[in-house]
């Protein structure tokens, strides 16, 4: 699908340029179907003589044919097929718009184009539609050849807009039917997008569409009025005395029309008679009026249909209050009721194409701009100026509503079952190694927005409504407590000495120090002293010193754990430290305090302490005792560094 070389203004280069008699002008031919339909912008109508700038070689036969015909001489091409709607098909302008073409243009150029098609002489000669090269002939022309490939040869809207794509220059935008400059704007793409959605949800179809219904009562002398969806109906405020509405008492309610047949007999006016009829017929439930009181809203009671104001300023934007009103009734009327909603202004369109548009965004998912592209296909003019702004700005709120509405019906279509907490006191989970995933203790998590005591809720409920906490998170332990949950409220806790019955000295130990030790016992002997007496089977439970660990502190050394405690064996003498392990400072003995001191020490603890009858060689101290290694992380006051431990 290649453009023409040709574009607008410039002549054909096979005719002469030396005479101004042979010269013809035409514009931009655009492949649409290859080798059959083609749209073309002329400056001048074309005729048989019009220069055609692809080949008109005869059509080959299918492949598959099974007569193929026998060779002989070439036949001479014949000319191609013009047409247009530009002069039968006419917008009919409220102010300053100029479309786009509605679905009853679009049905009109449909049977042209079929019968066209259609045609046993026509059968090996190209198609070519074309209009005028002005800006608003172009965009109708366009557009309306791109719904009709959409709506009825069912193709995506992205391969009907691509051959109109190459129009150089762009296509001109649509604007609303208002009196100012333009300031919302709505292009070819938006209106073929819009069908296709509606198309696609089930709303717009040329099936059960009657041309003669809509050209009749698109009339303002019949009635004004289009059906929007099959559920929504636009019309212009009916006007007829008198407009309050008349109780059963009155001498005036006997003679309301009740049925279709006394409507054809009554003396309402034609319009007002014709919209009460179709209303009847066409099972409306429901009319809103937008605007003041024009009419007795009694016609439409007596008739079973129900009546409702929803008045609010012309040419202002709806209260979203109300707006969520409308959209409440008008849905419960759609789906229980199962009947349809007429809704009217004082022309039809403004006001009442912010309500019917929201609807379209709240239930089917309609961008602004193809909702307010889609009602002016099927009734021109609707949604102007601000109102356009309005909706734009809106609609993701329209879109929430449906999700949130959808979500009470799901909660509330299900069986509601106590759930029990468990208590997080017991609550023990599985390990695997040093990682480890708390589970999901309910499937069914209640929406944040639906919490109705999300303050005074407990803990536990809170933490259902979370998020769910992300896998493999590192633990310095294999045992899991309820401290270690990714959205525990709690700083630091503690363990229990139950948790400690069966610990062993392979385990690493990450302890906060806040016991202080004696003043002649040396920093080294206190830590062994305390390692032995957490590592004593024989130790009671309720004597062994309970440890509280902050789980902050817990994250943030691990990396820094394994650069600092490696196993190195150094000696606290003077004598030189092994080749095998490489000398570490000492720590300064000025740091070295009797009285309880507040760091964090962070010891790996390999082995048990070697017993005195123990024959194997090991690193030993001064004193030639056993010494053990281990690695330390100190608070903000210093940094100490590895200090020996004796047996």
């Amino acid at each position: 699908m290649s453009p023409s070389p040709a574009t607008p203004g410039k002549t054909n280069p096979s005719a002469s340029s030396s005479s101004s008699s042979s010269v013809t002008s035409y514009g931009q031919v655009i492949e649409y179907i290859q080798g059959r339909l083609y749209l073309a912008f002329y400056t001048h109508p074309p005729n048989s003589s019009t220069p055609f700038p692809y080949s008109l070689a005869p059509r080959t036969p299918h492949k598959r044919s099974k007569s193929q015909p026998a060779p002989g001489p070439t036949r001479r091409p014949l000319p191609p097929i013009y047409f247009s709607i530009d002069d039968s098909l006419l917008y009919n302008a409220f102010h300053h718009d100029f479309g786009p073409l509605h679905i009853g243009h679009l049905y009109r150029f449909a049977v042209e184009l079929h019968d066209i098609l259609g045609d046993p002489d026509n059968e090996d000669r190209h198609i070519v539609f074309w209009s005028k090269a002005d800006s608003r002939s172009r965009a109708n022309a366009a557009c309306i050849l791109a719904c009709y490939m959409v709506l009825i040869q069912f193709w995506p809207p992205h391969l009907a807009l691509a051959p109109i794509a190459q129009a150089d220059p762009p296509l001109m935008p649509f604007r609303d039917a208002g009196y100012s400059q333009a300031d919302y704007i709505i292009n070819v793409q938006d209106v073929v997008y819009g069908v296709w959605k509606a198309k696609e949800e089930g709303l717009c179809g040329l099936r059960d569409f009657s041309l003669e219904e809509y050209e009749k009562y698109e009339r303002v002398d019949m009635g004004d009025f289009n059906w929007v969806t099959p559920s929504f109906l636009a019309f212009a405020s009916p006007k007829h005395e008198p407009i309050h509405a008349i109780p059963e008492s009155s001498p005036l309610y006997p003679m309301l029309p009740t049925s279709l047949s006394s409507l054809r007999q009554s003396t309402l006016p034609q319009p007002f008679k014709n919209v009460l009829s179709h209303f009847a017929s066409r099972n409306i439930g429901l009319v809103v009026r937008l605007n003041s009181q024009l009419y007795s809203s009694t016609y439409f009671t007596v008739l079973g249909i129900d009546h409702m104001d929803m008045i609010f300023e012309d040419g202002t934007c709806p209260p979203l209050p109300l707006v969520r009103k409308f959209i409440k009734i008008a849905h419960n009327t759609i789906t229980v009721k199962h009947k349809g909603v007429a809704v009217h202004c004082k022309a039809g369109l403004g006001r009442t194409g912010c309500l019917i548009g929201a609807y379209l965004i709240y239930r089917h998912g309609f961008t602004a701009n193809e909702t307010i592209a889609f009602m002016r296909f099927m009734r021109p003019g609707m949604v102007v100026g601000p109102q356009q702004h309005w909706l734009h700005l809106n609609q993701g709120a329209f879109r929430e509503w449906w999700f949130e509405d959808a979500m009470k019906e799901k909660l509330m279509a299900q069986p509601t079952t106590p759930i029990k907490t468990p208590s997080t006191s017991k609550l023990r989970y599985a390990s695997n190694g040093q990682t480890s995933t708390p589970p999901n203790r309910n499937s069914k998590r209640a929406i944040l927005g639906e919490m109705n005591n999300n303050e005074s809720s407990t803990m536990s409920n809170q933490d259902e409504n979370l998020p769910a906490p992300t896998p493999g998170q590192p633990r310095k332990t294999s045992r899991i407590h309820d401290r270690h949950h990714p959205y525990s409220r709690h700083a630091s806790g503690n363990f229990g000495a139950e948790d400690e019955q069966n610990e062993c000295p392979s385990a690493e130990v990450v302890s906060m120090h806040r016991t202080s030790r004696g003043g002649n016992e040396s920093e080294e002997e206190w830590q062994l002293r305390m390692t032995t007496t957490r590592c004593s089977p024989s130790q009671s439970p309720n004597t062994r010193e309970k440890r509280a660990v902050s789980y902050t502190a817990t994250t943030t050394t691990a990396s820094i754990l394994q650069h600092t405690t490696h196993g190195v064996a150094e000696r606290e003498t003077g004598n030189h430290t092994d080749d095998a392990a490489p000398s570490r400072p000492k720590t300064p003995a000025a740091m070295r305090s009797g009285s309880g001191y507040g760091t964090l020490g962070v010891a790996k603890v390999r082995t048990s302490p070697r017993r005195s009858g123990d024959k194997t060689p090991g690193p030993r101290d001064g004193n030639g005792g056993v010494r053990k290694t281990s690695g330390r992380i100190s608070s903000s006051v210093g940094i100490s560094g590895p200090v020996a431990r004796k047996s």
